[in-house]
């Protein structure tokens, strides 16, 4: 199964991913897009690291998220992405358009033939104020865009807000009543 959990900043998406990978009792293996640039973002990495279990494999990757999904995808594991905008975001400071649309086909297109449960965990932008700079609405636009495209590849999507998922496609949680 592959699923795509969006929300806002601190909505419990993350937690959410994690408890899903957790419970699908699959090696799995945390795919970190994240990088240190500021104490406030070391900060936030130590945070995720804390929380998650410790027998969890680790790949750290800022640019190349299919080529790792390729390399690490297998129908015994779950791999869990966090966070599409800030792989996005990556890409966008690279400066390189031909990367960001290379990076991005190679996701979309490579999505269907990986075996095993994928989480793909991202932050909703697009339901606030429209951003006064350039880039910022270039990165709002790019992350809806790419939402879009994945909940049609995803078979489940979920959005969460305080700490709460809603299901938008495909299966129900365990438990979940409606």
């Amino acid at each position: 199964m592959h699923e795509l959990i969006l929300g806002g900043a601190r909505s419990g998406k993350s937690r959410l991913a994690e408890r899903l990978a957790d419970e699908s009792g699959l090696a799995v293996t945390y795919i970190a897009t994240s990088q240190p640039l500021d104490g406030e973002m070391s900060a936030r990495i130590r945070h995720h690291q804390e929380r998650r279990p410790p027998h969890w494999g680790l790949v750290e990757e800022p640019l190349a998220l299919a080529r790792v999904l390729h390399e690490q995808a297998a129908a015994d594991k779950c791999l869990l992405i966090d966070c599409l905008t800030l792989w996005l975001t990556n890409l966008l400071m690279q400066d390189d358009e031909a990367r960001l649309q290379a990076e991005r086909d190679a996701l979309l297109g490579c999505l269907a033939s990986l075996p095993g449960r994928i989480i793909l965990v991202s932050n909703e932008t697009g339901l606030g104020v429209v951003p006064l700079g350039e880039l910022t609405r270039r990165y709002v636009d790019e992350a809806g865009w790419l939402h879009q495209a994945l909940a049609e590849r995803c078979q489940r999507v979920l959005f969460c807000v305080a700490g709460l998922p809603m299901r938008l496609k495909g299966a129900a949680l365990e438990g979940e009543r409606l």
